[in-house]
């Protein structure tokens, strides 16, 4: 198992834990924000992450039929850890905002069904899978992660998650800004810090 020393270390040098003021995708507003494929875009680097991962979900599930990972985010990890647990893995994608399934990919009635993403922090898209697993009367087993950044507040996901590393980082709602967050500038997705 990797530690949480050199797992820190791994995600600081690709850049994909950075310090600042954020948005997150959940609205929520946070002082770290992690872009796994940063990570991801060094695969010698995730390599180390991924295979602690894989090692984590093999011990926790004994018979996994399909990955599912919700696209952008969870395409790369759930292709990697598809890979490394010889497991067939899909990933839906958002048309009209509703994650579907497209390409192709179906989740045939009675399979065993693990969601993986690269970073939970409400578990608002791996829920939105759970939908895609529920209407093709497969089984959930549960949700796997690079990153859980998820607390018992900002959660919705009432079951566990099998993750590399869990890191705990306060997020808070526009109106609970600490007067800290409100003099430094926000960086968002997308701009010249995140790509």
């Amino acid at each position: 198992m990797l530690s949480l020393k050199k797992s820190l270390n791994i995600l600081k040098k690709t850049d994909a834990l950075l310090e600042g003021h954020f948005i997150l995708s959940s609205g929520l507003h946070s002082s770290k924000y992690i872009q796994c494929a940063k990570l991801l875009s060094f695969p010698n680097l995730a390599d180390k992450i991924c295979k602690s991962l894989a090692n984590k979900i093999k011990r926790k599930y004994k018979k996994i039929d399909l990955i599912l990972a919700p696209a952008m985010g969870g395409v790369v990890i759930g292709y990697e850890i598809g890979r490394l647990l010889k497991k067939e893995t899909i990933f839906c994608e958002r048309v009209n905002g509703k994650f579907t399934l497209r390409r192709g990919f179906k989740i045939k009635k009675g399979a065993n069904v693990l969601i993986i993403e690269d970073v939970i922090t409400t578990g608002k898209s791996s829920l939105e899978c759970v939908k895609l697993i529920k209407n093709a009367k497969a089984k959930l087993l549960g949700f796997a992660s690079i990153i859980d950044r998820s607390t018992k507040k900002s959660l919705r996901i009432k079951t566990g998650i099998t993750s590399h590393l869990k890191i705990d980082v306060p997020t808070f709602s526009e109106k609970q800004l600490p007067q800290s967050f409100k003099s430094i500038p926000i960086t968002r997705p997308g701009s010249r810090f995140i790509k």
